[in-house]
């Protein structure tokens, strides 16, 4: 099955992480956990979720994954800091592979400069930060541009849930 990169830090939206990595896992999917520093044990900003960060963007390649995994929450915020994230999403951005983001994930696609001219979701205090970035806002639970599958909030985990197991496929 695919390998997942799941760049995560620690203030994520514990559903957003959480019940996307189960059903990818179910899936029988491999899931790596992508953050800041390797070893570091993350923790989820409502329900303390813990995860472990397995390596950081210094240490992988876009080529080591068939697809991407961004949780919401303040995680992606403090994540677009780090050039060496924003490089990897970039670089992800534009391989093709599959890139599924949810919530406030965009924000690390708007810092990697690779939205103009998509089509995309996210929580709606991203709405302008999303059209100024030269993307097209969709109000919908699931929008699909080509390697894009992106979802508003925790209320829409089932339709992103779905749609990021079809295109793993």
């Amino acid at each position: 099955m695919s390998k997942v990169a799941v760049v995560i830090t620690d203030m994520f939206e514990d559903s957003e992480y959480a019940q996307p990595a189960e059903a990818l896992k179910n899936a029988g999917h491999e899931l790596l956990h992508i953050g800041l520093k390797s070893g570091a044990t993350v923790k989820g900003i409502k329900h303390g979720t813990p995860v472990k960060v397995d390596k950081t963007a210094r240490e992988v390649t876009v080529g080591d994954f068939d697809a991407l995994l961004i949780p919401g929450g303040y995680s992606p915020d403090q994540l677009r800091v780090d050039a060496q994230v924003v490089q990897f999403v970039k670089e992800f951005v534009e391989s093709g592979k599959p890139v599924c983001l949810i919530c406030h994930a965009p924000q690390l696609l708007i810092t990697a400069q690779v939205l103009k001219g998509r089509k995309i979701t996210g929580w709606k205090s991203l709405i302008q930060d999303i059209k100024n970035a030269g993307a097209e806002f969709i109000d919908q639970e699931v929008v699909e541009d080509g390697n894009l599958i992106s979802s508003r909030s925790p209320a829409d985990l089932p339709a992103f849930i779905r749609a990021c197991l079809k295109k793993l496929k």
